[in-house]
């Protein structure tokens, strides 16, 4: 996409229902008729959408461009909370009507994500059932210490091994980390030995999951009935039980009915964290839930192990304020072609 282009959504995904001399004062390059050309052809590649005629016209994104435009993250948290332009509450057109309708990957991704899954398969098939279990073992207890690090945890990649090798805890850390580590590898292992456990995808399964995930951290379990605030964000997830549930309703049957696994488990990934359909431990549940589904489909599963926990965090409140998934997508990709070639 010409910079020009991304100059005009980014103007628009902060000045919406802008005219065409608005978008061109506002952005301050090229002729107003280079500019009017660009949103031309903005508008007739679904990018952008129009409303009124000729001098009425005003521009906005398209939901398409919303949820897959390109997004510069360091320029957005350049700005402080309050001053960013974002969708507060919970957007109840995205599942069904959005993410529905449109393919998060592109043919190029899909080809690149396709490619290191054969290269996955390949290897697999000349492991032994040892050799496979190891690294089977060594991913768990990466993704264990990683999903739990996003979360505050305080043990080190060591140390997390030594807990789920040894059973030796380590001196001076809450006992809380050690249980948030011990259900992680258990919900793991549950999933490896249970693997079509999420195919179709239920509420029910995603609440079993999350059981394992909070045993013994007084958390409380199932859909929760009061609200909740997310840290670094003013957006605000559903409060009423029923809403909770019914979203979770649209997103298993979105899951199912896409064809695509990796979309199906970036889908999980992102909306059970947009969701936040328990008190505590929707993301430590969307990343199992997420490898679960490639698991279940016998795709590499992923461990984000080289992920920076800020980094994790920034795409995900980009999703939750502009319900676009280009960072969180490219994370994806990344932690996949790092697992192939890391663990297999």
């Amino acid at each position: 996409m010409a910079q020009l282009d991304i100059d005009i959504i980014n103007f628009l995904r902060d000045n919406p229902q802008s005219s065409s001399p608005e978008i061109h004062k506002g952005i301050s390059k090229g002729s107003y008729a280079t500019v009017k050309r660009a949103i031309a052809i903005l508008l007739a590649n679904g990018q952008l959408q129009a409303t009124g005629q000729r001098r009425a016209t005003r521009y906005q994104i398209s939901s398409v461009n919303q949820v897959l435009g390109q997004i510069d993250i360091s320029a957005y948290f350049q700005r402080e909370i309050d001053e960013r332009e974002i969708q507060e509450g919970f957007n109840f057109q995205l599942i069904n009507e959005v993410l529905m309708n449109v393919s998060i990957f592109t043919e190029e991704e899909i080809t690149q994500l396709q490619r290191l899954q054969e290269e996955f398969r390949s290897n697999v098939a000349h492991m032994s059932e040892a050799a496979y279990s190891k690294e089977m073992e060594r991913l768990a207890i990466d993704l264990s210490w990683k999903s739990s690090q996003i979360e505050g945890n305080t043990y080190s990649l060591l140390e997390t091994e030594r807990l789920l090798k040894d059973k030796e805890t380590a001196a001076g850390k809450p006992k809380d980390d050690a249980t948030m580590l011990l259900n992680h590898k258990e919900a793991l292992n549950f999933i490896i030995e249970n693997p079509d456990y999420v195919v179709p995808l239920t509420i029910a399964l995603i609440e079993d999951i999350h059981s394992i995930l909070i045993k013994n951290l007084q958390v409380e379990r199932n859909i929760r009935q009061r609200r909740v605030g997310i840290s670094g964000t003013n957006y605000r997830p559903l409060d009423n039980e029923h809403q909770i549930r019914e979203a979770l309703e649209d997103m298993c049957r979105l899951i199912n009915l896409k064809e695509n696994i990796f979309e199906k488990s970036l889908l999980a990934l992102v909306l059970l964290s947009y969701i936040q359909a328990f008190n505590d431990g929707n993301k430590r549940t969307a990343r199992i839930v997420g490898n679960a589904i490639l698991i279940a489909n016998q795709h590499c599963p992923i461990s984000f192990r080289t992920i920076d926990s800020v980094e994790y965090k920034k795409a995900m409140l980009v999703f939750y304020e502009q319900n676009n998934i280009s960072v969180f997508k490219k994370i994806f990709i990344e932690q996949f072609r790092f697992a192939v070639k890391t663990y297999f």
